[in-house]
């Protein structure tokens, strides 16, 4: 008959493997930082990252600005987002998988200046975004936006 003792060793190993590594970045990039100047960060798991050009950015990131940054990000969609002084935004959701039918982007543009600008996503499923501000939705049917949101 088996020990078990082993079966307990064996299903201990086989929990600890198959559970996500603690602090383990998503594993699909929404898109990337291309430009980056100042006090710019990414805001990921409550932690300011200095943003530089090429950063990998994820759904549920923050952008935030200082009162000399500047921040441009592209999504896989191509979308655009930048950001101007003072300025913080968030991708609430980004899905992108055509092949699938799957697509949505929900921004939230929590205050400053950011301008948009629409990809992929608004040409092939314009319902499927919502820009948001603390009073307003902004539903996008393929065009370039620009907004100031006061704090």
């Amino acid at each position: 008959m088996t020990n078990p003792r082993s079966w307990a060793g064996v299903v201990a190993l086989v929990l600890v493997a198959a559970a996500p590594a603690f602090g383990q970045e998503p594993s699909a990039a929404a898109g990337r930082v291309k430009v980056a100047s100042g006090s710019a960060f990414v805001v990921r798991d409550n932690k300011l990252i200095p943003a530089q050009a090429g950063q990998v950015v994820f759904e549920a990131d923050a952008l935030k600005t200082g009162a000399d940054g500047r921040l441009g990000v592209t999504l896989k969609d191509d979308t655009r987002v930048s950001l101007g002084p003072s300025s913080e935004v968030r991708i609430e959701q980004f899905i992108y998988t055509p092949s699938d039918g799957r697509l949505g982007l929900v921004i939230k543009i929590a205050r400053g200046m950011a301008a948009y600008v629409s990809g992929q996503i608004a040409k092939l499923s314009p319902d499927s975004i919502r820009l948001e501000t603390p009073a307003a939705i902004v539903g996008v049917r393929g065009t370039s936006l620009a907004f100031h949101v006061e704090p």
